[in-house]
């Protein structure tokens, strides 16, 4: 007797769709199916592969430049979403695959840094200005405002005149 391989029924089924899918943006597309069909009305199965290009496309988040199997299709979505950054973040993750939503996952954090950054510098520009003014610096603080060195931004939340 041989023995049987555990049946695995609790775990749902998950299709994979055309597995070169998953190395590249392909927005959705798949192999398709059909007939061959001569003269004679004889059949033949057949397939037909998406339009595939491998481009060298920017990823504004990061600064660098990826080299990624794209589709014409997903070319003319990232062309008219205005970039790779906005095309992974704004499309549905059905057509994105898994490629796809490993670039979302980078861009997300990469913008998500950039946030604390600016957050963090806008904190210290408004402790400046905080401390300009307890100290009674105000006109020291003006002429850092007008030299570029502090931005205005502060001031107008403190509601500080020069």
């Amino acid at each position: 007797m041989f023995w049987s391989l555990p049946r695995f029924t609790t775990l749902p089924i998950i299709s994979q769709p055309f597995k070169r899918a998953q190395e590249g943006l392909f927005h959705g597309k798949m192999r398709r199916s059909g007939n061959n069909v001569p003269h004679s009305k004889h059949k033949t199965k057949r397939t037909w592969l998406p339009n595939v290009r491998s481009k060298k496309l920017p990823l504004e988040a990061t600064g660098e430049t990826l080299k990624l199997k794209v589709t014409v299709r997903a070319l003319r979505s990232i062309r008219k979403a205005g970039g790779l950054d906005n095309y992974v973040m704004n499309t549905k993750s059905t057509l994105l695959g898994m490629e796809g939503m490993r670039l979302r996952v980078l861009v997300r954090a990469r913008l998500e840094e950039e946030a604390a950054v600016k957050d963090m510098s806008e904190r210290a520009m408004r402790a400046t200005a905080k401390d300009f003014k307890r100290l009674g610096l105000t006109s020291q603080l003006a002429a850092l405002t007008a030299e570029g060195a502090v931005e205005a931004s502060p001031l107008e939340t403190l509601n500080v005149s020069p």
